[in-house]
């Protein structure tokens, strides 16, 4: 199984064609969105190619192979304007491996205040804009990072789950953060 993770695009339209573009040579069966997609928030600023209607173009040419869920800035007018689901909070896919992958946005769930959990299980989030891919006591925190603002002095970024390693990529191909899960 091979996933790709991309959080908090925020209505950018080059971000979006960048996200696209790597999904696409992944050879991932599924791209996996985090939330925060076509909205920039308040506390952003409007993003170098903000363009929430063709962000939602684009991504809905590809709505059979999205799971998304719902973060801080997406709202029911969104939802309008995407074929595919993206208003629940979180997700639960079940890996190849027995291991279970919570996916959620960041701003209620996150390493601080986790869902009920099993050993060894993921926890895949955005929402803070920082890559993470470790093991923190019985469980593993992922963050792909953000397509459109990335924080702390990190690159743009995305999340691969390749079998069993999880890896947060720059879009020049940098591994920034990886870990294994089994």
């Amino acid at each position: 199984m091979k996933l790709f993770f991309a959080s908090d695009l925020h209505g950018s339209l080059p971000a979006t064609e960048k996200t696209i573009a790597a999904f696409l040579q992944s050879g991932a069966e599924t791209l996996v969105l985090l939330g925060d997609v076509l909205n920039h928030g308040p506390r952003n600023p409007v993003p170098e190619g903000y363009n929430p209607p063709a962000v939602a173009e684009r991504l809905n040419e590809y709505a059979d192979r999205i799971i998304a869920v719902r973060g801080n800035c997406d709202s029911e007018v969104d939802q309008m304007l995407l074929s595919f689901p993206m208003m629940s909070d979180f997700a639960w896919v079940l890996l190849e491996s027995g291991q279970r992958l919570f996916l959620t946005h960041g701003h209620l769930y996150n390493q601080n205040k986790l869902p009920p959990l099993r050993e060894n299980d993921v926890v895949a989030h955005g929402h803070t804009h920082i890559p993470v891919a470790e093991k923190i006591e019985s469980q593993f925190i992922f963050n792909p990072g953000s397509v459109t603002f990335p924080r702390n002095e990190f690159a743009a970024s995305y999340g691969i789950l390749d079998g069993t390693e999880l890896s947060v990529m720059s879009f020049n191909g940098d591994v920034i953060k990886q870990t294994q899960i089994a």
